[in-house]
């Protein structure tokens, strides 16, 4: 039998005391983890009786959490009646603030998105203050009915277990308190973290079963900056007040293109983020970086132009240095990379590899390197997973 991991459950387990509140959990879970599935199914793969489960389920379609999807084929009795979570139904507000953009958005308990909205990130932070009330409460109010929660995923440091986020290098942000602002004007939950514990997350959530099965992974996020997410059996890892997983700021060598967001310049950020790659570009052909974004640079590489080339292998070097570092101190399983760096996967990955394999000890397994599947916007997700790791730790 596959073992349903939990997101959460410690913290579960401290809240709630007694045993129907963790079956209900559970159950939850299973159906989320295996739909379409019977309540005989998720009886006998539980060893659950099956009257918990058919009360369980009962007051899981009441709250709107799981919905029936027709039946099944019978093994010589009636049909069984399958389960599914419920979607459609307004679940989550997810914010997700990028130094380039930020994007709130309506989804439901599957994740999918059902609303959105995306703006410019201003480096004016009562300007934002007033875009993202604005927007979030618009959900808020359009759904009123719904059990709303909301996610923030940030790059920066955020403490979960306060609400604080801590500190937005990028703009130099401090103690930016937009959560409790949200709460006071929707009475909405709030939950942050940092974007690449919350891509970390959607990992876990939405991402390939070989990933979801994957107990201990490190996921490289490559954007503007670089950040890591740490999965240590299947939860994830964030350190004393949120700041665990900083490995962008991790020396790999000197004279980078650029400065990182700490102001040095022999940061893993300075020499392999994607403003690394694109002024790196700009100064090899002397047009500057303005000229081009990681898009255009990634399908020059694609199509054999020179300096592209060996910009994007230059670059692959850094990546590798980087990795190498955190097999070495941290023996996972996977390394899972995220960005728009994957889209050239087939042209950097044996660089890649390479260098991660001389970190190794020959008589230890090599970790997977892998590249996300995530799509083209993994932190949004990240933002939706936050809630959802939450709802389904807290049944109840």
């Amino acid at each position: 039998m596959k073992k349903i991991y939990l997101h959460g459950a410690k913290d579960q387990i401290a809240r709630h005391n007694t045993i129907r509140d963790i079956n209900k959990q559970i159950v939850l879970n299973y159906v989320r983890a295996r739909s379409p599935i019977s309540r005989a199914e998720i009886a006998r793969e539980t060893s659950l009786q099956r009257s918990t489960v058919s009360a369980i389920v009962d007051d899981l379609t009441l709250e709107g959490m799981i919905e029936e999807i027709g039946t099944g084929d019978s093994t010589g009795g009636r049909k069984p009646t399958l389960l599914k979570l419920r979607s459609g139904t307004p679940a989550v507000i997810g914010v997700d603030v990028t130094p380039r953009e930020t994007t709130i958005v309506l989804a439901d308990l599957t994740g999918s998105i059902m609303q959105s909205e995306v703006f410019p990130t201003s480096p004016d932070l009562g300007f934002m203050n007033e875009q993202i009330l604005a927007k979030v409460t618009q959900f808020a109010d359009q759904n009123a009915d719904a059990n709303l929660e909301v996610g923030i995923s940030i790059p920066g440091i955020a403490d979960q277990e306060t609400g604080r986020m801590v500190y937005i290098p990028y703009f130099q942000w401090a103690d930016w308190d937009i959560g409790q602002r949200i709460t006071a004007a929707t009475g909405l939950p709030v939950i942050v973290d940092n974007d690449a514990n919350a891509v970390a997350l959607a990992e876990l959530w939405f991402g390939p079963e070989e990933i979801r099965r994957t107990r201990n992974f490190i996921m490289v996020m490559i954007a503007e900056g670089i950040g890591t997410g740490i999965i240590v059996d299947g939860q994830v890892y964030r350190g004393e007040g949120g700041a665990a997983g900083e490995f962008g700021h991790m020396f790999v060598g000197e004279n980078a293109p650029v400065s990182c967001s700490c102001g040095r310049r022999d940061c893993w950020e300075a020499h392999a983020s994607e403003k690394a790659i694109i002024q790196r570009y700009g100064s090899s052909n002397g047009h500057g970086a303005a000229t081009i974004d990681i898009d255009r640079f990634i399908g020059l590489a694609r199509n054999g132009e020179r300096q592209a080339t060996r910009v994007l292998n230059e670059t692959a070097r850094y990546i590798g240095i980087g990795i190498s570092n955190l097999i070495i101190g941290f023996s996972p399983q996977t390394i899972v990379i995220s960005g728009s760096i994957v889209k050239a996967w087939d042209l950097i990955s044996e660089e890649i590899n390479e260098l991660a394999r001389r970190s190794i000890r020959h008589e230890l397994d090599s970790a997977k390197i892998v590249p996300s599947a995530l799509g083209d916007n993994p932190t949004i997700l990240g933002s939706i997973s936050l809630v959802l790791s939450r709802k389904f730790a807290s049944a109840n």
